[in-house]
């Protein structure tokens, strides 16, 4: 589907759940009235109207995070369940927490109404509003009329492709060869009518075709370009203008839009308030190091981050001070490829196993998060000679910031051999979301509290 029909089906979504959100709060109060129950439940008016239109807001935002719209139009029930029962769960949990803050003592029945209410109702629409729109689009819907540029088989291959993917009435108006386009294609769209038209033709041929886009753009008409000159990359590829210069850009990692700023609003949250609240604690393990071992309590290390700019981490000082003039004597020791890895590293401090088994020598790194070096979730950031021995797969783990916890610290630590953690690495980045962010949150608390997989 195009990305301009795409858009309007996602406001669509967007529009269709803060109706339904509201109709499902308006329906469990209603039901709620009418239970026979010994507590009297009612709102006041204008809590009332707040509580809904809150409702609808946290919804769509949760719909928007979790880019469940990307995907409603053409997605199966087997994916639009979890996705919708999470959306609701999420959402009801986070009307709870209102409920405390505002000190509103809501009634838990009319909440699980409100949460079974909606959830329902957003799933039945889901599954019925691609039909909706195609049977609307198809029945009454002015067909987007296309001319396709190509060869013939690229052309059809193209029709096919375009037919299948869209719920929108589509009408082919003309496939034209490279050769035929620079005479037929003006005439044609004088005299039909013609939404756009796209090329599917060699890289090499582009050049040929100046006057034709010229035309095309002084009557208006919308064109596209097939990029397939490249097709084993797969980045996402979006159009950028620089002093007025038009840029094919191919990003391999996710851009830095909305959603990387509030990944960035939320590391900065979460890291001062951490920090706040473990302070005391803090405090207490600054002591411990210092009583029972000679050298500094916090150890700076020179890291890679994002795209290998070099910044200095921090980390409680958990072996000995002369730990790193020793790493030559151990290096047959060594149980990993590339990252250096002892399981019992002799250089290691009593308390300093004890602050690694339970990740506790990784906080100071939350100053790390503050000063934007790292984020809460990411690849863990490696040591410039490890970065110079990556094969250069690997070296794409560098696209994004670093993290203090990743896919590889809730799937076993250092239980993962490199190349897998790498893999894990990647995959992360290819499949970033905010929501996965959390997943690897939530994820990683029982891991570090039950002290598995760390050496």
């Amino acid at each position: 589907m195009f990305a301009h029909q795409r858009k309007k089906i996602q406001l669509l979504f967007a529009i269709s759940d803060a109706v339904m959100t509201v109709a499902a709060f308006e329906a469990a109060y209603a039901s709620r009235q009418h239970l026979s129950l010994d507590r009297v439940f009612f709102l006041l008016p204008d809590i009332h109207i707040l509580l809904a239109a809150l409702a609808a807001i946290i919804w769509v935002g949760l719909g928007a995070m979790q880019r469940v719209y990307d995907y409603l139009d053409s997605a199966k029930a087997s994916r639009l369940l979890p996705g919708t029962f999470r959306q609701s769960l999420i959402g009801a949990s986070l009307i709870v927490l209102v409920q405390y803050l505002l000190r509103l003592d809501l009634s838990r029945s009319f909440l699980f109404l409100f949460f079974s209410f909606n959830l329902l109702l957003l799933l039945l629409t889901r599954l019925l509003m691609p039909r909706v729109i195609g049977a609307f689009q198809r029945g009454f819907g002015s067909p987007y009329h296309v001319v396709l540029v190509g060869s013939d088989r690229k052309t059809l291959s193209l029709a096919d492709r375009l037919r299948q993917n869209s719920p929108f009435r589509l009408e082919i108006v003309e496939r034209l060869t490279e050769s035929e386009c620079g005479t037929a294609l003006p005439l044609l769209i004088a005299k039909r009518v013609v939404d756009e038209v796209i090329f599917d033709v060699e890289s090499s041929g582009l050049s040929s075709l100046e006057e034709v886009f010229l035309a095309c753009d002084e009557e208006g008409v919308r064109t596209r370009i097939a990029i397939d000159f490249f097709p084993h990359v797969n980045s996402d590829i979006t159009l950028d203008r620089v002093g007025g210069t038009p840029l094919l850009t191919f990003s391999a990692a996710p851009l830095d839009d909305l959603r990387l700023l509030l990944k960035r609003f939320f590391d900065i949250v979460f890291s001062t308030s951490t920090l706040i609240l473990f302070s005391p604690f803090l405090l207490l393990i600054a002591i411990l190091i210092k009583l029972t071992s000679a050298g500094p309590i916090v150890f700076r290390q020179t890291r890679c981050g994002l795209n290998g700019r070099r910044f200095n981490l921090y980390k409680f000082r958990s072996m000995i001070d002369n730990a790193h003039e020793m790493r030559g004597q151990l290096g047959h020791l060594n149980e990993r490829e590339i990252a250096f890895k002892i399981a019992l590293d002799p250089r290691i401090t009593p308390v300093g196993r004890w602050l690694r088994k339970f990740s506790l020598d990784e906080f100071p790194q939350f100053f790390n998060v503050l000063r934007g070096d790292m984020s809460i979730v990411g690849p863990r950031p490696p040591l410039p000679e490890e970065v110079d021995q990556y094969a250069r797969w690997q070296r794409r783990r560098l696209r994004m910031r670093p993290g203090l916890t990743c896919l590889w610290a809730v799937a076993g630590r250092d239980r993962i051999d490199f190349n897998a953690w790498m893999r894990m690495d990647i995959s992360y980045i290819e499949n970033w979301s905010l929501q996965l962010d959390w997943s690897i949150i939530l994820k990683t608390i029982p891991q570090v509290l039950a002290g598995r997989g760390a050496h």
